[in-house]
């Protein structure tokens, strides 16, 4: 029989072992990072969209070498780390190939657009959006299976001017701040046009693709092909297209919840509308 002691021990050698390995592999990238790519292109959102799902599926592309971790939030939380360490986090390209990263809190974050205009003013921009209402319930269901929601989603929506005042006047800069602006903005994360008219006061329009989440899940190989083209990648067939985070648990928004919510999203869904040329959308 193995004594408590020495699994012990072994666990804590394990771990050691672990630390020095993730350790090397960090000193690794940081010591070639200056000759390191910045990325050719980023998907900025939205949350709750299908950001996950398309990751995967462009990371299948035979041009594309992903990131070290999907989620880099350069932007919107290492910011201060500086060029280099955002560069760290790619790979060494061969001729004719692209890296990317996506973190959709970019596209809600204020910050963020001009900092990236800054530091990537050729990269192409992908915004994935998805019928507010359905977004914002399952962001609810998202943070509290998290824990750190514990109010319902009506209690959620009422609280959230307050919480979002709270998290500007902490600043978005800090830990407390942002946990509070990325976490119970469940109604705002769904007034896309507001958030994609900051996007194009610093980038053209050339360099912002956006896409309907519908659309793309009714048929993701025409919907796939288009954002190729859009990136200048070559043709290429998924053999099977991705689907993560489907986040409902058989649970199902109030239907006067529902319809309170939809009243609130009309005159942005409206103005979205206008701007990218979906005519009427999720009425």
């Amino acid at each position: 029989m193995v004594r408590p002691d020495t699994i012990l021990r072994n666990e804590l050698m394990l771990n050691v072992t672990r630390d020095a390995v993730r350790s090397a592999r960090a000193s690794a990238r940081w010591l070639g990072a200056s000759e390191r790519p910045l990325p050719d292109f980023l998907i900025i959102g939205a949350q709750r969209c299908g950001t996950t799902s398309l990751f995967q599926n462009l990371r299948k592309h035979p041009q594309v070498v992903e990131p070290i971790t999907k989620e880099v939030q350069f932007f919107t939380m290492f910011h201060g780390l500086g060029e280099r360490w955002y560069r760290s986090h790619f790979p060494r390209l061969q001729h004719g190939q692209q890296t990317f990263e996506a973190s959709p809190y970019y596209f809600f974050h204020p910050d963020v657009p001009p900092l990236v205009s800054s530091m990537l003013p050729i990269a192409k921009l992908v915004v994935l959006l998805r019928d507010p209402v359905a977004r914002a319930y399952s962001h609810y269901l998202h943070s509290r299976n998290l824990g750190v929601e514990t109010l319902t989603f009506e209690d959620a929506l009422e609280a959230e001017p307050l919480r979002l005042e709270a998290a500007f006047n902490k600043g978005l800069h800090t830990r407390a701040g942002r946990h509070l602006h990325s976490h119970f903005s469940y109604a705002s994360r769904g007034l896309y046009a507001s958030q994609l008219e900051r996007w194009r006061a610093h980038v053209p329009p050339g360099r912002l693709k956006v896409v309907k989440s519908e659309d793309l899940n009714e048929n993701p190989s025409k919907g796939y092909g288009e954002l190729l083209d859009y990136l200048g990648l070559e043709p290429f067939t998924v053999d099977e297209f991705t689907r993560s985070n489907v986040l409902t648990n058989g649970e199902r928004i109030a239907l006067d919840t529902e319809d309170r919510l939809r009243e609130f999203f009309v005159a942005d869904s409206a103005r979205l509308s206008a701007m990218v040329g979906w005519g009427a959308t999720w009425q």
